[in-house]
Formats: structure tokens, C-alpha cells, sequence
């Protein structure tokens, strides 16, 4: 059998609430360190996307989340330092004043869309937030 190089799985999660704010963590560790990001993190052999996207919102928002809709899928190999990391991302709703930053996040605020020229923000996020943005405008 042939040996593969396999990308890493990872989520995000958008995090929002009915004015279209949303959360975004400050990173704790390299890569990025100190950027605002999304949260989010690797999927865990076994589990589902789905379960991870939970998962890591809990863990670096303490918000329980619903998940609303799949955004996209990006794969553009060079869009994490670290390697070639495949990311799926999801829209979700949760009470945002119940915000708390843990695990590998520093910070956590809330956001709104005139807001992110003002900030550093990691990977390709703003990327993200903008299409994040499309989709659950397109739901209302």
C-alpha cells in the first residue's frame, strides 16, 4: 500500500447573534499568536465534523452551540503555516453574553463587520467571516 500525505482536518465556527455580531477568539499560541480568529480547531480521530465544530466552540467560547449551516470547505494548501490543513466551516448560534475565552484563546470579544479593518486577523478569516456573513444574511 501506497504511503500518503494526508491534510489535517480542522473547523471553525461562526459564532453570531441577531444583530450579526459575532465572536472571535485572540489566539494564545503560534501560529498567529495574538490575532484575532474564529474559533475553532482539529477534528479528533472518531468524531464527526459536526461533533468537533461543538465541540471546539465550548472549548474556546464556553457557549453551548446550535449549528446553523455549512459555509464552505477550504482546502488552499498553503493557507496554514503549520501545513496543509483543510478546514470546514459553520454557521452557529449561541447566547454570546455568555463568552468566556479558554483553552487556546487569550481573549474573546465580540465583533461586528465594520470593525475587522481595525484588528489582526489570523489564517484567512476575514475570508471566512465574509462568506459566513453571505450565508446567514442569505437565511434571514
Amino acid at each position: 500500500m501506497a504511503n500518503y500525505k494526508i491534510p489535517s482536518l480542522t473547523t471553525d465556527i461562526f459564532i453570531f447573534d441577531d444583530n450579526l455580531d459575532f465572536i472571535l477568539i485572540k489566539r494564545k499560541n503560534e501560529p498567529y499568536k495574538d490575532c484575532w480568529a474564529l474559533p475553532g480547531g482539529f477534528v479528533e480521530y472518531g468524531e464527526t465534523v459536526e461533533t468537533a465544530a461543538i465541540r471546539e466552540a465550548k472549548e474556546e467560547t464556553s457557549i453551548d452551540v446550535t449549528l446553523k449551516d455549512l459555509v464552505n470547505v477550504y482546502s488552499k494548501p498553503d493557507r496554514d503555516p503549520r501545513g496543509h490543513t483543510v478546514t470546514i466551516v459553520y454557521t452557529a448560534k449561541g447566547d454570546i453574553s455568555e463568552k468566556k475565552a479558554d483553552s487556546d484563546a487569550s481573549d474573546i470579544a465580540i465583533f461586528s463587520l465594520e470593525k475587522l479593518d481595525e484588528i489582526n486577523i489570523a489564517f484567512d478569516h476575514e475570508k471566512i467571516i465574509n462568506d459566513c456573513l453571505k450565508t446567514v444574511k442569505k437565511s434571514i
